[in-house]
């Protein structure tokens, strides 16, 4: 099983929890929703969620999402995973909780460092 992760809000995954998918405004305007590597979710983290207090972040199996996955060089000079579709809650296979420090950083759970 190939893992990819998706850093998102408590608030965001309950709502794809009651519509079965993963369904973000980057998938209308860049055609693409922007997942990443375990090693690189934290980053993910800090410079996309820092305002965001609640954040979970998602083990998605790739073998079971049915749309298009490409590995895309970003800006910073690695590959990311980028889900060109809906990511459908079935091919979620764990949700962790993201712990926020006081000074604002986060770190992976126990389970994942």
């Amino acid at each position: 099983m190939k893992t990819i992760m998706k850093v998102m809000t408590v608030q965001a995954w309950e709502n794809a929890k009651e519509t079965g998918a993963i369904v973000e405004p980057s998938l209308h305007d860049e055609g693409f929703i922007h997942c990443s590597f375990l090693h690189q979710s934290l980053r993910v983290a800090h410079k996309h969620f820092a305002s965001k207090p609640s954040l979970v972040l998602l083990a998605i199996d790739a073998e079971r999402v049915q749309a298009e996955i490409k590995y895309e060089l970003a800006a910073n000079g690695e590959r990311y995973p980028h889900i060109y579709g809906a990511i459908h809650t079935s091919a979620i296979t764990h949700v962790y909780t993201l712990h926020q420090h006081n000074d604002g950083t986060f770190t992976l759970p126990a389970e994942l460092a």
